[in-house]
Formats: C-alpha cells, sequence, structure tokens
C-alpha cells in the first residue's frame, strides 16, 4: 500500500501521527531523502507522537540514538550499511519498538528482505517550500 502526503514541516506532526499508529507496536521505518529534506524534523514528531518525553537529535556520527527503548532513530550516512552491521546493530532491529533508519539504501532494503524483516519506507521529496512523503507499507 502506498499513501502520499503534501505539506509545509510545520505539518509534518499530521504524517508523523499515522505513521505513529502504524508501528504503535514496534516495526522498522525507513527514511530517504537529500540532506536537508526534513528526515530528523519528521523522527522528532514521530517521537511527539510516540510520546517519548527525551529530546531527539540526529545520530549522524553516533550512527544510533535510544529514545526510552521506545524509539532507536539510526543514521548510517557516515558508515553506510558496513559500519551498521560492524556494530552489530541488525540484531538491534528486532527488538520490539520502533526503529528509524535514515540514509537507507537499495543494499539495507534488499539486507532487511534477506533476512525476513518487514519495513515501512518513507521517501521525502522539496517541493518549492513544502515536502513531499511518499510512504510505502510492506
Amino acid at each position: 500500500m502506498r499513501q502520499t502526503f503534501t505539506c509545509s514541516l510545520e505539518g509534518v506532526d499530521t504524517i508523523a501521527s499515522i505513521l505513529a499508529q502504524e508501528l504503535e507496536a514496534g516495526g522498522i521505518l525507513l527514511l530517504e531523502g537529500t540532506l536537508a529534506s526534513g528526515k530528523t524534523t519528521l523522527v522528532k514528531a514521530l517521537a511527539k507522537a510516540l510520546h517519548v518525553k527525551a529530546p531527539v537529535s540526529s545520530p549522524t556520527f553516533s550512527i544510533l540514538q535510544n529514545y526510552e527503548d521506545r524509539l532507536f532513530h539510526y543514521d548510517i550516512y557516515q558508515s553506510g550499511l558496513d559500519g551498521f552491521l560492524h556494530q552489530g546493530l541488525l540484531e538491534q532491529l528486532t527488538f520490539p519498538s520502533v526503529h528509524v533508519v535514515e540514509w537507507a539504501d537499495e543494499k539495507f532494503v534488499r539486507l532487511l528482505r534477506g533476512v525476513g524483516l518487514d519495513f515501512t519506507s518513507v521517501s521525502i521529496t522539496i517541493e518549492e517550500n513544502k515536502r513531499h512523503y511518499e510512504v510505502t507499507y510492506a
């Protein structure tokens, strides 16, 4: 199933609420988009929708931020799939929580499919002063 939304960054709370309902029991969410497209902004809104109280920041250099064991936020821009695997984070994705991975590429998608892990993906593109979110549910 596929859904599309277009809104300003201020309207991202609505999309995050929809995603939170889908992922409330746990799951993997892959975020795609260029630099400054709003990936971390979406994660912050998702944390709010999941009632996470801890402040959310991008884990660009640490690869992983854990927020109250309810939201795990990965950023593999710097390390890629190899760094993710080297740190033993694949098993972490099976922990019953919401896992959001920024910069997951086709190799990452093939890995998830290969080990039988379902996921939802969100592709974010910038259209003038708005963001277009294409959500694909596995």
